[in-house]
């Protein structure tokens, strides 16, 4: 079993919604991941996708887009990005993938997933206090997201405590916003992943030139990865094996 990741995959097969526009890297986007996907990741292995996964706006057209997905290999665990109008309660997504047999997605909103080695956890995020144009709502998203990545993280943790097979889980906080400023500052959610020990933060949504300052590596204790389609040339990124 390994793990991967990758975001953004900004699929357009439910809606018309053409992705070359944003640059020749996007031009046959889909078919590129379809092809790399099926040559790095194996049917027992997990891939993460956090954030920006169909153009869709209700849920009712995501068919096309979870379809594509459900044929790929492996088991994939989507969480939200901020172009994910179909985005519902967590009960109505999983009985849409019930009801239309893509047994191989399940969602992160409020919950963890413990697997051999790893556990992840993880929530939207938003935008940083002290950006331009941050405002009183933009206060109050942010702070509901730091709640959520913590619900996250304590069930992670009580997954880890309450089964011995899980003892020496590393923990993976996956965003869909970088965890950091414009600046590279540090937010309210890097104080979170260290309070719980997480080892890995993966996060998407930076795209062409703003992935030139994404904060990578390790920084205080975190390894910190961007995970965008794009900035991976639509190879899925292998986390642990």
């Amino acid at each position: 079993m390994a793990l991967f990741a990758i975001s953004d995959l900004h699929l357009a097969l439910s809606v018309a919604k053409p992705m070359d526009v944003f640059g020749p890297r996007w031009a046959n986007y889909m078919d590129k991941l379809r092809e790399n996907w099926c040559s790095a990741v194996g049917e027992d292995d997990y891939v993460v996708v956090p954030g920006d996964i169909s153009w869709a706006t209700y849920l009712d057209q995501v068919y096309e887009d979870f379809r594509f997905i459900h044929e790929l290999p492996g088991k994939k665990i989507i969480s939200k990005g901020n172009h994910d109008y179909w985005w519902t309660t967590r009960s109505k997504m999983e009985r849409y993938v019930s009801e239309n047999g893509f047994s191989s997605i399940s969602f992160m909103h409020n919950n963890s997933f413990s697997i051999e080695g790893v556990t992840i956890c993880g929530t939207r995020g938003w935008e940083i206090p002290g950006e331009t144009g941050f405002s009183a709502e933009d206060e109050r998203i942010y702070q509901r997201e730091i709640q959520r990545l913590e619900l996250s993280l304590q069930r992670g943790k009580s997954d880890i405590s309450s089964n011995p097979a899980f003892a020496d889980n590393v923990i993976v906080a996956a965003l869909h916003y970088p965890p950091y400023d414009s600046r590279g500052e540090y937010s309210g959610f890097i104080d979170i992943m260290k309070k719980y020990d997480v080892q890995l933060c993966i996060y998407g949504h930076l795209h062409g030139d703003a992935c030139r300052d994404a904060v990578e590596g390790m920084l205080d204790g975190i390894m910190f990865r961007l995970v965008a389609a794009d900035h991976l040339g639509f190879m899925p990124q292998l986390l642990y094996e």
